[in-house]
């Protein structure tokens, strides 16, 4: 005995009904007589020996039995009209816009040639860049997705999808002349007898989590200076003068560590809790062009392009003991 068999035209009449509420609206709607849609509902009915639809002389409804058929088929409907776009979309040159949320910092400096670059191969694409130092809700305000600092935890979690693009991590610098003048501290200990400039962005801005390299154990230490602002990029200004020891991103401070303007400080340790994710609003499908896009920034942001080796200690300066 074969087995009853449905194929597209059997689910997408079902949900012609179902969304009508009649057979002659589900006619209507496919542009033939009530009779066809009638016939053709009786034949499946048969073939699959179960009563789909009950009829009342206002309206037709699904029963229990149709009702399950019709959930199931709209996500098969679902799955191969997305199956057919990711199809289309691969013997053509993806074309439309992406709307992303970065922040200012590393937007400007280290994402922003790399989506002028990927616009360049894709010249159909419209890329709209917005610097923001609060993560927006992607869905509720268009946003495609983002390139952030720091993986989301908490509640908000469960929002977006996620992947990680680059491993980063803050580190212990401090300027040349700094460390001559006050010494190059030896052990995290040390720091709380440093100058260290503070970013006051959390609670606990003054409490540094720090990781041994060697062992990925952590330290906390409680740091303090006389310098301190919400504003990180006036930190690092100050760093640079040579006011302190600061914690930053390697991604902000790379061309000041190469060029041996910044020097790191205690090099086996960092604070690694800053590497850069994608994030993006759950949805059925992802769009071929935002697929294309993130594997691009994967590509381009795994060899973590700020990495430099660390820099000696400055000639002149001494360990503080």
């Amino acid at each position: 005995m074969m087995k009853p068999q449905l194929d597209r035209a059997d689910l997408e009449l079902l949900l012609a009904i179902r969304e009508h509420g009649s057979l002659a609206g589900a006619a209507a709607g496919a542009n033939v007589v009530p009779s066809v849609i009638t016939k053709r509902l009786a034949a499946l009915e048969a073939r699959l020996g179960l009563k789909l639809f009950q009829r009342t002389t206002r309206r037709v409804v699904p029963t229990a039995e149709g009702e399950t058929l019709c959930a199931r088929a709209q996500g098969l409907l679902a799955g191969f009209q997305s199956m057919e776009a990711e199809l289309q979309e691969r013997h053509r040159e993806p074309v439309g816009r992406i709307r992303l949320a970065a922040t200012f910092g590393f937007g400007r400096a280290w994402l922003g040639p790399v989506l002028a670059e990927f616009q360049a191969r894709h010249p159909q694409l419209e890329l709209q860049l917005q610097l923001t130092e609060q993560l927006p809700d992607l869905a509720v305000e268009g946003f495609d997705g983002a390139v952030w600092l720091w993986a989301v935890r908490g509640g908000r979690a469960s929002e977006w999808t996620g992947r990680r693009l680059a491993r980063n991590q803050r580190v212990l610098v401090a300027a040349p002349s700094y460390l001559r003048d006050r010494g190059v501290p030896s052990t995290v200990e040390d720091l709380a007898a440093h100058d260290c400039l503070v970013v006051r962005e959390n609670e606990q801005f003054d409490v540094w989590r720090l990781q041994r390299e060697r062992d990925r154990s952590e330290v906390r230490v409680r740091v303090g200076g006389p310098l301190s602002s919400n504003s990180g990029e006036l930190v690092r200004d100050w760093c640079l003068a040579g006011h302190g020891i600061m914690l930053r991103s390697l991604w902000d401070i790379a061309a000041a560590l190469a060029g041996g303007e910044l020097v790191r400080v205690l090099p086996g340790y960092a604070m690694v809790d800053a590497d850069i994710h994608w994030l993006a609003p759950h949805t059925a499908s992802t769009p071929r062009r935002i697929r294309l896009l993130v594997d691009f920034l994967a590509e381009r942001f795994r060899a973590e392009p700020w990495k430099v080796k660390p820099s000696a200690a400055p000639p002149g300066s001494r360990p503080r003991r």
